[in-house]
């Protein structure tokens, strides 16, 4: 199982917010690169990024801070938010973003996810973020009728490489992530599945590892100190 950290940038720093809502952000850093690079010093190797500041508006804005990461550092980089048209995808694979997680998008342009897919093969991947099951999109601001697993089923067809499955009520809460309901959709999908939303600590990852989950984000848990980064990374790579 591969674990990888978060970097959620709003206004060019890097914060968590909890439960998704943007005026409820915690400021770790001012220098997301200075992040990145000491999450490569203790051996992280993929890093997900979020333009929180995009999940809103629809468009970048984060680019800044998205190319000093990038600069600064060897880490394969996924990418998400307010990633909304091809144009945008292209800019940032040119950029040296390795992948592109479509959220929004996926649910109501399908056809653009297709074509995305057939453009970069390999590189696209289906944030599916849900409430009760049910997916939100635009920020997780509006929740939709869409059922998580039916979506996660079409994405698979469509050519997407890996789902991102955050259970929003438990996103930087640090109540436990959602194994059951993660396993529920990886068992019944032919792609791999990426654990998000509620990581709290060693006992988060030794169960989704024990599920065989593909991998886990991780954010709030890190920054605070209750899941110590290295030695995921170490019991990952032992067991």
């Amino acid at each position: 199982m591969i674990i990888i950290p978060a970097i959620d940038l709003k206004n060019g720093n890097c914060v968590r917010l909890i439960q998704g809502k943007i005026n409820q952000d915690t400021v770790y850093s001012e220098e997301p690169a200075q992040v990145a690079q000491s999450f490569e010093k203790i051996g992280v190797k993929r890093l997900h990024i979020v333009d929180l500041n995009g999940a809103f508006s629809g468009k970048p804005e984060n680019i800044e801070a998205i190319k000093g990461i990038l600069k600064t550092t060897n880490l394969t980089v996924e990418l998400g938010g307010g990633i909304r048209t091809l144009a945008t995808i292209e800019k940032y694979i040119k950029l040296g973003v390795d992948y592109i997680i479509l959220g929004t998008v996926i649910a109501e342009n399908k056809d653009l996810v297709r074509e995305a897919c057939k453009r970069f093969p390999g590189r696209i991947i289906a944030g599916i973020d849900a409430v009760n099951g049910k997916v939100a999109t635009k920020g997780w601001v509006e929740v939709t009728d869409i059922l998580a697993l039916e979506l996660a089923k079409e994405m698979e067809n469509i050519g997407i490489r890996e789902i991102i499955y955050t259970d929003i009520s438990r996103d930087g809460m640090q109540t436990g992530v959602n194994v059951e309901s993660t396993y529920n959709l990886q068992r019944q999908v032919g792609i791999p599945v990426i654990a998000s939303g509620g990581v709290k600590d060693m006992y988060d990852i030794k169960k989704l590892k024990e599920k065989n989950i593909y991998g886990v984000i991780t954010g709030r848990a890190v920054y605070e100190g209750s899941l110590n980064l290295k030695d995921a990374i170490e019991f990952c790579n032992v067991n």
